[in-house]
């Protein structure tokens, strides 16, 4: 909630919408009264929907099971701008508990969330997909993320779901039980995701503490880091570009088996207002700067492992030449390894818009930025960390019959277990370069 909110907020600044939905330069009408948007906010409608003359509101829903973090959404600067109806909470939360989520509480408000997904969807021209906020280590982003996806893939099964996941950190920890959480909402991931960008807390607050100078980064500045990777991934959605790419060209170019989706991301530059006039930022050094270890939005080290496919996504007064250039020299950069069946690897995209600095943000301004979406063997640590940590505890069974007691069955853990199991050896055997597709694709 709190990282959708953040997104939001980017959003209306990137296209003038003030934190009350109006647009700060009229709109100008077509002929037959319809909006035909003006040249600074072209993409306006892709993530807003026009309610009255020059008023927007977020083409958003926010589902809690609990009231506190969506009533502080409610309350603070942007509360105004939401659609009342789409920020739906409950009165009792999952207790970080999955099945709770999925089975007991967080079923029952499924009928509901996806009443109000139609709504939005009837009122847009031409649908790609939906983008998902979500946390797999609490028990309504584990066990209602699960159960949302499944509502999804059942209604609308051509349309990409593309999600923001953020995944337990290898240090920080919020619970006891994020491990079976985890574990168990990421077979639902592998099945019904068709894209899914990892992300841990640990490895933004590294980067904020290292690249930003925040001593002590709070959540609210770990979410605008990650509101700028989502603004450049959908910057092509919304504003004019030479190599425009769409929802479906990112499946199409890093996915190359249907599991094997799981993505890594780094932006830059990330500079502190500090550093910035005092660094270049070249084209080649802000495409160096993606790809350091230090850069990544998960805990995982991409130079112990092999590259599948990266997107390239670039934003400002960019040549495409200067972006060829820095490709060149980035696959010859010693660390940087793809798997021999992939020869080409990069998939780049331009668009012409610049970034924006979150407003308040410690983020230096920058004329030019880099989101490098990547698919690597190596994001199987993510899910190696997990797994340790739940092996460890379902050997003695310790928590679990607080799952049994909501309904669900003990088998469900090993199941889950066993494919999270099989999508690790899935990635050993592309890094070893030893690849069976149809058992990779079953």
């Amino acid at each position: 909630v709190q990282v959708g909110n953040a997104c939001t907020a980017l959003m209306c600044q990137e296209h003038s919408i003030s934190k009350q939905g109006n647009h700060s330069s009229p709109v100008k009408k077509s002929k037959d009264d319809s909006s035909m948007l003006d040249s600074l906010t072209p993409g306006i409608n892709t993530f807003f929907y026009e309610v009255d003359d020059n008023k927007y509101v977020p083409r958003s829903i926010m589902v809690d099971l609990e009231p506190s973090v969506i009533d502080e959404v409610r309350d603070g600067s942007y509360g105004s701008l939401y659609h009342p109806d789409n920020l739906i909470t409950g009165k009792e939360d999952a207790a970080n508990n999955f099945a709770r989520g999925k089975y007991t509480i967080g079923n029952n408000y499924i009928p509901n969330v996806m009443d109000k997904i139609r709504k939005l969807t009837d009122g847009c021209d031409g649908l790609q997909g939906f983008m998902l906020f979500n946390s797999v280590g609490g028990g309504t982003g584990s066990g209602f993320g699960s159960q949302l996806l499944s509502a999804l893939n059942s209604e609308y099964g051509k349309k990409s779901r593309f999600g923001f996941t953020v995944f337990p950190s290898p240090q920080i920890s919020s619970s006891v039980v994020e491990p079976y959480n985890a574990v168990l909402a990421t077979q639902s991931l592998m099945e019904y995701q068709d894209i899914s960008i990892l992300l841990d807390n640990e490895a933004i607050y590294d980067v904020c503490q290292k690249s930003l100078d925040i001593e002590e980064p709070t959540y609210s500045q770990l979410n605008d880091v990650i509101a700028q990777v989502y603004s450049s991934t959908t910057a092509s959605l919304r504003h004019p570009g030479s190599l425009n790419v769409d929802l479906n060209e990112f499946q199409t170019n890093l996915v190359p088996y249907p599991r094997i989706h799981f993505v890594l991301s780094s932006y830059a530059p990330l500079l502190s207002k500090k550093k910035a006039d005092k660094q270049s930022l070249s084209v080649d050094e802000i495409t160096k700067m993606a790809f350091e270890p230090s850069c990544m939005m998960a805990k995982c080290d991409p130079r112990l492992g092999k590259y599948m496919a990266c997107s390239l996504n670039y934003r400002g007064n960019i040549k495409e030449s200067e972006i060829n250039s820095a490709v060149s020299k980035l696959k010859n950069q010693k660390g940087i390894n793809f798997v021999n069946w992939c020869p080409t690897g990069f998939k780049k995209g331009m668009n012409d818009s610049e970034p924006v600095s979150p407003e308040g943000s410690a983020m230096a301004q920058s004329n030019k930025s880099l989101c490098a979406i990547a698919n690597t063997t190596s994001i199987s640590e993510v899910f190696n960390r997990i797994d340790r940590k739940f092996d460890l505890m379902f050997e003695k069974k310790a928590f679990v019959h607080w799952y049994v007691s909501e309904g669900m069955e003990e088998g469900e853990f090993t199941d889950a277990r066993d494919d999270l199991a099989a999508l690790e050896k899935d990635y050993e055997n592309i890094g070893n370069e030893e690849i069976d597709d149809t058992e990779i694709e079953a």
